[in-house]
């Protein structure tokens, strides 16, 4: 009996589970089987013996303890929670901002793309745990009392900016948020380099056509904006809420609570439940995002 020749379509398809084949195990072995096994632990306590451990059902326990006996979780999340909701929509707004600015032609535009994304570099690095007060307002903690002082207030506060804002009748609500935004401003351009990188390679991909065809027509650079080049961008922006999201949750003050349980405390029932809570927190905030952002999303074709 003749053996059955395969297709060129099904070569290309093995082929292609050939190369998967890697990926598929790797995936298994080191996300889908300590993701079940973490699931596990949360329901368990585990309790050290001679010659290993043992796991015992316990089943909401550890879910209970963290939102009764445990002050610091709730209060960490919520923190996380409020952060990135304040913080997310600056990042968009500075990284679009800033992507804008860096696609113009000047001398020094390579210099300057790098120096935006300088702090991407630097915070992955050691010299990330060197808090930036220390450089800003902490270097004359050995001062005359004045002197000390003088040095706690940072030299980027907003005072007279909102007593402007204030002055020039905006809602005291927003105003804080804006001032916030400058008090922060050092945290939001480090949390800023690959959004803007994706933007920046986004506005390069926009066919000059369209500008040219607009101008023809009329248009003015705001009218270009927000019927060119923003609904160009909304793809990118999903994408970058999306990246910005998880970057805020991944620098999250409940990630040292989840290490400190486990590592610290030898809590690891405890802290899979502080895991899969955290987990299930963020999926849905990424839920709810890319459904309301996916509705605005423009394709172009």
């Amino acid at each position: 009996m003749a053996k059955k020749q395969l297709s060129l379509e099904e070569k290309k398809a093995w082929t292609g589970v050939l190369f998967a084949t890697p990926l598929i195990i790797g995936l298994i072995l080191l996300f889908i089987l300590p993701l079940v096994q973490s699931l596990r632990y949360s329901f368990s306590s585990i309790q050290l013996k001679e010659g290993g451990f043992s796991v015992v059902y316990e089943g909401f326990s550890n879910y209970t303890s963290l939102f009764t006996t445990n002050p610091d979780y709730p209060r960490k999340l919520t923190e996380s929670v409020v952060n990135m909701v304040v913080n997310v929509p600056i990042i968009i707004i500075f990284s679009l901002f800033a992507a804008m600015l860096l696609n113009q032609k000047f001398r020094g535009r390579a210099f300057a793309r790098a120096v935006f994304f300088l702090p991407v570099i630097l915070t992955s690095s050691a010299i990330a745990g060197i808090s930036i007060s220390f450089f800003v307002g902490g270097m004359t903690m050995g001062g005359a009392g004045g002197g000390a002082g003088a040095g706690q207030e940072s030299v980027m506060k907003s005072v007279e900016l909102k007593k402007l804002l204030l002055d020039s009748g905006l809602a005291p609500s927003i105003v804080g948020y804006l001032t916030g935004a400058v008090d922060r401003i050092y945290d939001i351009i480090s949390a800023s380099g690959v959004q803007i990188l994706i933007f920046l390679a986004g506005l390069q991909s926009i066919s000059t056509s369209l500008y040219e065809a607009s101008k023809i027509e009329g248009a003015t650079g705001y009218e270009i904006f927000w019927k060119v080049t923003f609904p160009m961008m909304t793809p990118l922006i999903l994408t970058n809420v999306v990246y910005s999201i998880i970057d805020s949750f991944s620098m999250s003050a409940v990630n040292e609570l989840i290490n400190q349980a486990a590592f610290s405390l030898f809590d690891f029932g405890l802290s899979a439940a502080m895991s899969w809570v955290f987990f299930l927190v963020v999926a849905v905030i990424l839920s709810v995002s890319v459904g309301l952002i996916s509705r605005k999303v423009f394709y172009y074709d």
